[in-house]
């Protein structure tokens, strides 16, 4: 479809990449990773037209469709959301028009004439085109995206311009993928999307019947969306095969080797290069010191490994310890007005927990967070903090809170007097702040920028009870890496809200649903509450009367689910080891079990008393249902597993 030989590109001074060969095939799922500034972005514009090469050439086949999300700056006007939306189908409108127009002329022409035989002609040439273009089914098309991407049915026929740049991108992703190109690149699709967005994103991409090349810093969704990872790194372009997850591992393991072949080359080098030195002057060792110069200079030299990023590892001051009880809500209801948010909440909240709040855009996520900050108050019920709590609270606009004539690094030092200036600036490069920006003042940030910021100095003297409103966006992965590690490691209370799917997973230890008015409460991370909940709608909505008909992928034509392509959000490698621990931890409990159930009965074998007897008997009884249900479970388990690896 699109080919790059010898590519290359400088910015300014700079070579981003250089001598990059690559064939981009009609089934292509890549993803593009590197460091800040690397060229990921310039290498999608590339691809896409929008940027030339300056070193080699790139030829794209022809009759090939692109087309490119940005990852900001898109502005819509002059239509409604929906209108947009079927704007994508103009050619196929038009069509429908020139049929309806050929279908009134049909009504009043002789049938036996000329002219009606070729109106006739047109028309059912038409109309097959139609038909193979889904166009009886745009309307559902339409409708499919826009529920997907959370666009709620009173927004559809709202004019765009009414909606902020974050929903703008959306309706351009939207217009995307209902224009199904040969090749999709998509610049940080999900930077704008919440969960339930971005779960539907995953399910459409892994049925796209075309190429896509994707950058996210989403670790999560790079896992089951791509097939291929192409890094860009120390000015190469470097191919791996698999997604994220492998490239981690397959990189580090070209590294090692890289490094220990230069460094077998190396001593082998110095050995000879010694021997060389030590009898040079000598007349007699003439022959073998020329033969050992000749061995090196025939030797096919190894490059040395190429420098990696320092990983950064930043630990900040643990908090004071709060009373077990950090917060409680009882019989807690909030409402704005006649608007009824949730009620009749009740949950305690204790020393340690970290808690993800999960639910669809305005559910109540931010509004639950703002009330425990105290920043909201309680319309009925009671909240109350817990003995020795003290609560620091990161809003999504956090960056309102700074001082706009400070500098970053004369303000973070203000916030932490006792660390170096050489920490704090590893800290701020962390969060993407190097060299010269360090001494920018924060009012010529951007809010993304201040937030950032925000959320680093937060790192520094961190409270005792956390309170986090989406501190995962505009970080790299980087910097998400930094915070995730040092939120881990962290021995206060956390809530926080996140759209990353990778984050949730690997920091929350509980999950608080927020959503038809209600909070519920469940144990273990993300995917846990994904496990858990996997079968609920079903019988939440068992007594209720039936929802309107909303179209699915499976009810459009060209859009339905293919058997043969897996549904790679069931091969999520974080869920697979913790079935597959699950499934070590039952085998042992069954073992355990059966083990006290022979040695009840080898006792019951010698009779002592009716009690005793009785005692073992309900014992073994006891045993054997919970190998029942552990038996049940690890079937369910294994079939899981099987399931997943098949895939």
């Amino acid at each position: 479809m699109i080919s790059l030989t010898g590519a290359g590109k400088r910015f300014g001074p700079r070579i981003l990449f250089e001598n990059l060969d690559w064939l981009v095939t009609p089934n292509e799922r890549v993803g593009i990773v590197g460091g800040n500034g690397t060229g990921k972005s310039t290498l999608l514009k590339i691809l896409g037209g929008m940027e030339s090469l300056d070193y080699g050439q790139i030829v794209r086949a022809r009759g090939a469709t692109i087309g490119y999300l940005p990852q900001e700056g898109l502005q819509l006007s002059g239509r409604t959301v929906f209108a947009e939306c079927m704007s994508v189908f103009d050619n196929l409108r038009a069509m429908e028009h020139e049929m309806e127009e050929l279908a009134g002329k049909m009504g009043e022409l002789d049938t036996t004439s000329e002219e009606y035989e070729l109106v006739t002609e047109r028309f059912h040439r038409l109309q097959n085109e139609f038909a193979h273009g889904d166009g009886y089914s745009l309307e559902a098309k339409v409708g499919i995206v826009l529920s997907g991407l959370q666009f709620p049915k009173d927004d559809w026929y709202r004019p765009t311009d009414e909606f902020s740049g974050g929903w703008q991108m959306r309706i351009a992703l939207a217009k995307l993928l209902l224009e199904k190109p040969s090749l999709l690149l998509l610049d940080e699709p999900t930077n704008h999307l919440d969960l339930e967005a971005r779960n539907w994103l995953e399910e459409y991409l892994n049925q796209y019947p075309y190429a896509y090349i994707l950058i996210s810093h989403d670790r999560y969704f790079l896992d089951v969306t791509t097939r291929r990872i192409v890094e860009i790194w120390n000015k190469k372009v470097h191919f791996y095969p698999g997604n994220y997850e492998q490239y981690l591992k397959e990189k580090a393991e070209r590294i090692a080797q890289i490094t220990s072949a230069y460094n077998n080359q190396q001593a082998k080098i110095e050995q000879l290069q010694s021997f060389i030195d030590r009898f040079r002057a000598q007349a007699t060792k003439a022959k073998q010191v020329q033969s050992r110069i000749k061995e090196i200079e025939r030797m096919d030299k190894v490059d040395p490994p190429p420098p990696e990023e320092k990983t950064i590892h930043f630990s900040f001051p643990q908090p004071k310890s709060s009373g077990r009880i950090v917060a409680e809500f009882k019989g807690v209801q909030k409402s704005y007005g006649a608007k009824f948010v949730f009620g009749n909440v009740d949950f305690t909240i204790e020393r340690g927990e970290k808690i993800a709040l999960v639910g669809h855009n305005g559910a109540g996520k931010s509004t639950l967070i703002k009330i425990l900050a105290g920043a909201e108050p309680v319309t009925t019920g009671e909240y109350r903090l817990g003995h020795n709590v003290v609560f620091e609270y990161f809003a999504q606009d956090q960056y309102k809170e700074l001082d706009p004539n400070e500098s970053l690094l004369d303000d973070i030092s203000a916030h932490a007097p006792l660390r170096s200036t050489t920490e704090l600036r590893s800290l701020l490069g962390c969060f993407l702040f190097s060299e010269d920006d360090v001494y920018k003042k924060m009012g010529v940030l951007s809010g993304g920028e201040r937030n950032r910021y925000a959320l680093a100095r937060l790192l520094l003297q961190p409270a005792n009870f956390l309170l986090l409103d989406e501190p995962t966006n505009h970080l790299d992965m980087r910097a998400k890496d930094v915070l995730l590690e040092a939120l881990q490691e962290y021995t206060g209370t956390v809530v926080f809200v996140s759209h990353d799917r990778y984050f949730l997973d690997k920091l929350a230890t509980k999950v608080y649903e927020v959503g038809g008015g209600e909070v519920r409460i469940f144990p273990g991370n993300y995917e846990d509450y994904l496990w858990r909940t996997s079968g609920r709608t079903t019988e939440d909505n068992a007594s209720e009367a039936p929802e309107p008909w909303v179209p699915t992928l499976a009810d459009v034509p060209g859009l339905a689910p293919t058997p043969a392509v897996p549904n790679k959000q069931r091969l999520n490698p974080l869920k697979l080891q913790k079935l597959k621990d699950r499934q070590s931890e039952i085998e042992a409990a069954i073992a355990k079990l059966e083990s006290e159930v022979a040695q009840h009965e080898q006792e019951l074998a010698n009779f002592r008393s009716v009690e005793e007897t009785q005692r073992r008997t309900t014992a073994v009884e006891d045993n054997r249902r919970r190998i029942e249900t552990l038996m049940a479970e690890w079937e369910e388990i294994a079939l899981s597993i099987e399931a997943a690896e098949a895939g």
